[in-house]
């Protein structure tokens, strides 16, 4: 009887002492929202503190802090802790005035004041004398328990100092000796874009905002200071401004998301610099791409949302013409610079009279979801058809 008591003893012992082995682990939970081409990137600690980066749009009225609201509620997130505005262009900041209203924005980041003054937002602004914020600068941290959130950009200027303990970080970039300089003068409010490196454990990813391609070359040249990244959030939805080889090649991530709209990034130049990018395993997309047409979409399975089949037939039927003007300023469009309209004589361009592509109702519409674990591992889920793919360790 007493042998048997012994038994039971180690037995229970050993169950007290395994709980964490049946327990799921902790991840950082990263949804990127669709907003038809602009920008809202919802932050979930592994101890449930959010970070929300940008807002979306304003119009039309109330669709992106919906859907914001939508991903909140799926990752079970009370309020925004930190707001990290990238820049005040309307399809990063536009969704400001109605988020305000639906959930506590408890703190704000930003650049500062904008270059552009047409871009004011006086919601917004007023919103900075009432709410705790904070003017970024690179080299300081957000402070989300168990996250290392860094600013490497803002208001201009970048990181300058090696990124400590970060894998190739210090080290020459080989590919700063193939960039060319771009002779970009309008949307001046891009390169001021607030960037972001998040790391949790071995897990690394990367938010530029709409970082213009010459500051690029300042954060990245003559050193690498960022070091190697696992995933890349495309700089500037995948418009061709932004997203050189010198910067994506040196950060060499495992895996590509791109916030596109249908008509807005995906641009053919930018598809090319991430399928040369060394060690790149796979891209992921918002929506299937109309510039991209059928050579540059990543197969559907990684493409949160797709049009109706009359409509990307009709597209690839009629593939949009290559671009044929020199980089100029983006056509006009309603609601201010950087929103949905792409630069003059591209193929996001749409030439006068013609039908107008894409679905506007567009519901639902899905995000995709990022599940990072503190060992570097971290999976891709795209909800639209329920496929994932998981990423392990670097070895």
């Amino acid at each position: 009887m007493r042998r048997a008591l012994s038994l039971l003893a180690v037995v229970l012992a050993l169950c007290a002492a395994t709980p964490s082995a049946q327990t799921p682990p902790k991840t950082l939970d990263i949804y990127y929202v669709d907003t038809e081409g602009g920008q809202a990137t919802l932050f979930v600690s592994p101890t449930g503190q959010t970070v929300l980066v940008d807002t979306g749009n304003a119009n039309p009225p109330g669709r992106d802090p919906q859907r914001i609201m939508e991903a909140m509620k799926a990752a079970g997130a009370k309020q925004i802790d930190y707001l990290v505005m990238t820049h005040y262009h309307g399809d990063h900041v536009g969704g400001f005035e109605e988020l305000a209203k639906l959930t506590k924005i408890a703190h704000i980041i930003d650049h500062g004041p904008t270059v552009q003054p047409e871009q004011k937002h006086d919601v917004y602004d007023q919103a900075l004398k009432t709410t705790p914020y904070t003017v970024a600068k690179p080299g300081d941290k957000v402070p989300v328990t168990g996250i290392d959130w860094l600013i490497v950009s803002a208001a201009g200027k970048t990181l300058k100092t090696n990124v400590a303990g970060a894998p190739g970080a210090g080290r020459p970039n080989p590919y700063c000796a193939e960039f060319k300089p771009k002779d970009i003068q309008s949307d001046l409010e891009n390169g001021q874009s607030t960037g972001s490196l998040i790391t949790y454990g071995k897990f690394r990813t990367i938010d530029l905002g709409d970082l213009l391609w010459n500051v690029e070359f300042d954060l990245m040249c003559p050193t690498n200071r960022i070091g190697t990244v696992d995933l890349y959030l495309t700089s500037h939805h995948g418009v061709d401004w932004s997203g050189s080889s010198t910067l994506v090649h040196a950060l060499a991530p495992r895996v590509a998301i791109m916030n596109n709209g249908t008509r807005k990034g995906g641009q053919i130049a930018v598809d090319e610099v991430l399928e040369s990018s060394p060690g790149l395993e796979d891209l992921w997309q918002l929506h299937w791409s109309f510039n991209g047409v059928t050579e540059h979409n990543p197969p559907s399975r990684f493409i949160a949302n797709i049009e109706d089949a009359a409509t990307t037939a009709a597209i690839v039927a009629n593939p949009p013409p290559p671009a044929t003007q020199p980089l100029g300023p983006p056509a006009p469009r309603a609601g201010g610079a950087g929103g949905a309209g792409g630069r003059a004589g591209g193929p996001a361009a749409a030439a006068p009279g013609a039908p107008q592509l894409g679905n506007p109702a567009h519901s639902p519409a899905y995000w995709l979801k990022v599940s990072a674990q503190n060992d570097g591992t971290f999976t891709v889920f795209n909800p639209r058809n329920g496929f994932s793919k998981t990423y392990k360790p670097r070895s």
